[in-house]
C-alpha cells in the first residue's frame, strides 16, 4: 500500500480488558469522556462501538470500541 501521507506520525492506545460490571454502549462512552479528559486528549468524533451479539463462543462476547483524539 501506498504511503498517503508520510509526514504525518501516528500514534494509536490500545486497551484491553475484562469486566465485571454490567457494561453497555453508555459506560463505554462514559468511559471514553473520563479516559480522554484524563490524559488531556480532545475526542473529535463520535466513539464507535460495536458488540457482535451472540454471534460466537459466550466467552469471547464483549465490546470492540474506537475514538478518534488529539
Amino acid at each position: 500500500m501506498k504511503n498517503l501521507a508520510p509526514n504525518i506520525t501516528r500514534q494509536r492506545l490500545l486497551i484491553e480488558g475484562f469486566y465485571k460490571i454490567d457494561a453497555d454502549k453508555s459506560v463505554i462512552i462514559n468511559y471514553f469522556n473520563t479516559i480522554t479528559k484524563s490524559l488531556k486528549l480532545r475526542m473529535y468524533g463520535e466513539p464507535i462501538i460495536f458488540s457482535p451479539g451472540g454471534e460466537g463462543k459466550d466467552i469471547n462476547q464483549g465490546y470492540d470500541a474506537f475514538v478518534p483524539v488529539d
